[in-house]
This record gives structure tokens, C-alpha cells and sequence, in this order.
């Protein structure tokens, strides 16, 4: 009697298994195209729409390897991928949208600025790949290029809000693009957050700082985002002053 081979069904328990694994690629995916439409949107001259989509960027890119771990559909196509689209998401749109908005009339500086910025979140992203298996989980070897990303978007929403002008702020732009860009590629480490488990219980102090956050964001969410991600930008720098003070201070004389 011939062997009855099971039908290739969307119930067939083998179809979903190999199926699954373009869940995880769909949200990288959507992720690639927010990166993509921001670069459009500046080249239209819509600036406040681009970098909305950045931060949208960085919510999907924060969800597919949650995704990806939670369904157990790691790949190494997978994490490719997502390096490919953080490149695009936040290295050359994030840039290509500073330039466009405040750094073209600056001249050969402005394009040198946005150039600084790109390769910097190149880099950071190629040595995060590389190291990404001997390096301590608790902290991230320079800043990330997401939060990066949302440092300059950040900043340019606030001032598109505010209804401040590119050109009375194009110097600052510069500087924060530069400084964004070389921190991504400096030994700084900054905290990951990868410790902590939400599983666990925490004190009620907790919860209520989580209902203030959300009622900051909800009344100023573009000065919220901007000054979150700044003051994490500037955590590493001051953890590692705060380090190198208690390195160099001389333990206590007993007796």
C-alpha cells in the first residue's frame, strides 16, 4: 500500500516552522521602509514626517529580534538583514535628512558633517556584528546607531516645532551630527538595558515613574524624545568620568 504523505496545509505543524521565519524579516522589512520614506520625505521638503518615521524605524527594529527570539527563528540571514536595514534606517537616512534640512548651506563642512555621521554608524555597526559574541551584555560599545538616529531626528522635530529656523540652528546641527557620529565609534560604553527582566517584581516607584514618562510624552513628545535620548547620549561620557575619578581616588589609610 502506498505511504500517504500529510498535505502541505496552513495547519501542517512542518509549514508554519518554516514559514515563521519571515515574521521576524517583515518587521526588519518595515523598518527598511520607514528609513527609505524618511529619505524621501526630505527630499520633498517634508522634514517633521521624516523624522517621525525614524522613531517609528527604531519602534520595528526594536520588535524584530524580539520577535525573532520569542518565536525561536534566529537567523543568520535574519541578523543580516537587520544590519543592512539600521544601516539605511539610521546611518544614511538620519544623515541625508540633517544635511537636507540644515547642513547644505554650510558648504564643504556640512556635507563633511553628514559624512562623519554615516560612516560613524557604518562602523559602529560592523563592530557590533564582529564582537557581538565576547563583549559585556550589560553595556553597548559606543552608542547605539538607533538611539544615534533619534538624537538628530529628535532634535530636528523640536526645532520644526518650535518653528525655529535651520539656518539660526545649523551650527548646533552640525555639532550634535558630528557628535552623534563620533560617538557611535568611541570605546565609551553605554548601559543596555538587556538586564533587566520584566518578569520580576519592582518597587511601585517604578510604576509610577513609568505613568510620568508616559504623561511627558503624551504633552510634549518631541522635546520628551529629544531630551530622553540626549541625556542618554551624555549617560556614557559622565559613567565614564565618574569611573576614571574613582580609579584615580586612593582607597581609605586604616590605622
Amino acid at each position: 500500500m502506498p505511504e500517504i504523505k500529510p498535505r502541505k496545509t496552513l495547519f501542517n505543524p512542518e509549514l508554519r516552522r518554516r514559514g515563521i521565519y519571515v515574521l521576524p524579516n517583515l518587521f526588519t522589512t518595515a523598518a527598511l521602509f520607514c528609513g527609505f520614506f524618511a529619505i524621501v520625505q526630505a527630499m520633498k521638503g517634508g522634514f517633521e514626517a521624516a523624522a517621525v518615521a525614524i522613531f517609528v524605524a527604531m519602534v520595528l527594529d526594536g520588535l524584530d529580534g524580539r520577535v525573532a527570539r520569542m518565536t525561536r527563528t534566529q537567523s543568520a540571514f535574519g541578523a543580516e538583514y537587520d544590519s543592512l536595514s539600521d544601516m539605511v534606517s539610521f546611518g544614511v537616512a538620519p544623515a541625508l535628512i540633517a544635511y537636507a534640512w540644515a547642513l547644505k548651506d554650510m558648504g564643504r563642512l556640512g556635507w563633511i558633517a553628514a559624512f562623519v555621521y554615516c560612516v560613524g554608524a557604518a562602523l559602529r555597526l560592523a563592530r557590533f556584528n564582529t564582537t557581538l559574541e565576547v563583549v559585556d551584555k550589560r553595556y553597548f560599545q559606543g552608542l547605539p546607531s538607533p538611539a544615534a538616529a533619534a538624537l538628530v531626528a529628535g532634535f530636528l522635530w523640536v526645532m520644526i516645532e518650535k518653528d525655529i529656523a535651520a539656518a539660526d540652528v545649523r551650527w548646533f546641527s552640525c555639532a550634535l551630527v558630528i557628535f552623534a557620529g563620533i560617538s557611535m565609534v568611541t570605546n565609551i560604553r553605554f548601559y543596555s538595558f538587556k538586564d533587566v527582566n520584566l518578569r520580576r517584581s519592582v518597587p511601585f516607584i517604578f510604576v509610577v515613574a513609568i505613568a510620568l514618562a508616559f504623561a511627558v510624552l503624551s504633552y510634549d513628545t518631541p522635546v520628551a524624545l529629544f531630551g530622553l535620548f540626549l541625556t542618554y547620549a551624555l549617560s556614557g561620557y559622565v559613567l565614564a568620568v565618574t569611573r576614571r575619578i574613582r580609579s584615580k581616588t586612593p582607597p581609605p589609610q586604616i590605622g
